[in-house]
């Protein structure tokens, strides 16, 4: 039970405020009387899929798609939007390049997705690597990603 009412204040304190590290949101926490660790908050990110959009005042904040929502929402798509550089075939693989860091947030939209074609992801730095069961079906997986891209 203590886990589920932190992961809501998670969400909460993400909602309300601009948090750019795990110490920040972990400090947070402890202004509303949670007590953790950062390897406990690292795992709360985790667990809630948060991921890092562009901040107002920060550089980057942590942010959330609530499970009420399908696809992809708006934030996601202008995640992937940002930080896609380019979309690559090889046979029945893909290669996303994205600027650097930014290799994981693409990869989370990516999955959130869930496109059948798509039999396995890898995401790296600046890369994601998709896994296709055939070229023509990674063909089909590109254009609905470029799709996202262009808006």
């Amino acid at each position: 039970m203590l886990r589920n009412a932190r992961h809501s204040k998670i969400l909460e304190i993400i909602e309300e405020k601009e948090i750019e590290t795990q110490e920040e949101l972990c400090s947070e926490l402890a202004l509303s009387n949670y007590t953790v660790t950062q390897a406990t908050v690292s795992r709360d990110i985790k667990d809630l899929h948060l991921f890092k959009v562009k901040g107002i005042n920060k550089r980057f904040r942590y942010a959330a798609v609530t499970e009420s929502e399908t696809g992809i929402s708006d934030k996601m798509r202008a995640l992937f939007q940002t930080c896609v550089v380019n979309i690559c075939p090889v046979g029945n693989l893909i290669v996303v390049k994205t600027l650097n860091g930014n290799g994981s947030n693409a990869g989370v939209v990516i999955d959130r997705l869930d496109y059948r074609e798509v039999v396995g992801s890898i995401a790296g730095d600046d890369t994601v690597l998709l896994i296709c069961e055939t070229p023509e079906k990674a063909q089909t997986v590109i254009r609905r990603l470029e799709a996202i891209v262009k808006g």
